[in-house]
């Protein structure tokens, strides 16, 4: 697809410094553009690199400006592309309707605008909605319900009684709603403590692939509207998500811990029970996190601790090894000063 720059700016609330009908038929990096490209530098440091590329045009916040190139001037640039980006490379659409290989239980209901896709199976008192699409192999169990334009890529399961609120894409490989880890120790042998909840998905969350997400033990286990969860998480029962949580991946939690809005847990974290993560916290890469965070609050490390405390520690560890020379180099001083005189002859 094309654009004149002009209309580009339209677009993303912005204004164009050169050529307002210069058209542009693509986005890419420096690195990769070519002519008739937009890209985009949000930064000085970014803007040579722009200008010596082959792009036809850049992308600059409003403090920025070009002398070499067309730019169109926007409050943010990073923002500016994430709009620009569906209309430069629009996303595959799903014909609406039902794949003769689907199975669909008989009271389920299909919205007439929504597209079930190849092998999926439709249990029993399912509901979906407008827009939505089942790409192929999904398994929704009984009693689920799917808001409108909701999007699962293949392979994606949705044990019974899910339920999805809109816009909410789930990508391939990721399981909704199995079993909570519940066990109680009786007579020798683990007995198992049945999973009786279920998995509340709210508006506007994407969950990336191969996540899994436990019903609840009794009540529901919940993902805020606007959180966006990472590929290879583990959220275990009763885990309740605030809003506009930001979860990286391979970050793992454990049961009826509740994350406050906007919380951001990053990589490799582990998310200990029963907790309580205050809205606006952040938890550092490969954090181990065993007591509650208050609101705002940055910690870091194995257990993790306020981020200043933590990196005090690091920094402390890295002069170590000077530290035990020189208590060797002391040590062999005290020695030698504590040998007694040799008595002159």
């Amino acid at each position: 697809m094309s654009f004149s720059a002009a209309q580009i700016a339209s677009l993303v609330g912005g204004d164009v410094v050169g050529e307002p009908e210069m058209l542009l038929t693509g986005f890419a990096s420096a690195a990769d553009a070519v002519d008739g490209d937009l890209t985009f530098a949000e930064k000085e440091t970014y803007l040579l690199a722009a200008e010596e590329s082959g792009a036809s045009a850049i992308l600059v916040p409003a403090s920025l400006n070009s002398t070499v190139k067309t730019t169109i001037r926007v409050p943010d640039a990073r923002v500016a592309m994430a709009k620009l980006l569906p209309h430069f490379f629009p996303e595959e659409t799903f014909p609406a309707g039902v794949h003769p290989s689907a199975s669909v239980a008989p009271t389920a209901e299909i919205h007439p605008t929504a597209h079930v896709g190849p092998h999926c199976i439709v249990s029993e008192g399912v509901k979906i909605g407008a827009r939505s699409v089942l790409m192929g192999g999904n398994h929704l169990g009984t009693g689920t319900l799917l808001g409108e334009d909701v999007q699962l890529f293949p392979q994606v399961t949705l044990y019974h009684r899910t339920v999805v609120g809109n816009r909410v894409r789930i990508h391939a490989g990721t399981t909704i709603g199995a079993d909570g880890y519940g066990y109680v120790f009786d007579q020798g042998r683990h007995r198992k403590v049945l999973q009786v909840g279920n998995v509340v998905i709210h508006d506007d969350v994407e969950i990336g692939a191969n996540a899994a997400i436990d019903r609840g033990a009794l009540g529901s286990t919940v993902i805020g509207a606007g959180t966006k969860i990472d590929n290879l998480v583990h959220v275990a029962h009763n885990v309740e998500m605030g809003r506009h949580c930001l979860i990286m991946g391979q970050v793992g939690f454990a049961g009826s811990t509740h994350l406050g809005d906007y919380t951001v847990i990053a990589s490799q974290s582990g998310i200990a029970g029963h907790l309580k993560l205050g809205r606006q916290s952040t938890v550092g890469a490969k954090s181990g996190v065993m007591r509650d965070i208050p609101d705002g609050q940055t910690v870091l490390g194995i257990p993790a601790a306020p981020d200043k405390h933590t990196k005090r520690q690091w920094i402390a560890l890295q002069k170590l090894p000077d530290l035990l020379h020189r208590m060797r180099d002391l040590e062999k001083q005290v020695k030698l000063l504590s040998k007694p005189e040799i008595e002159a002859v």
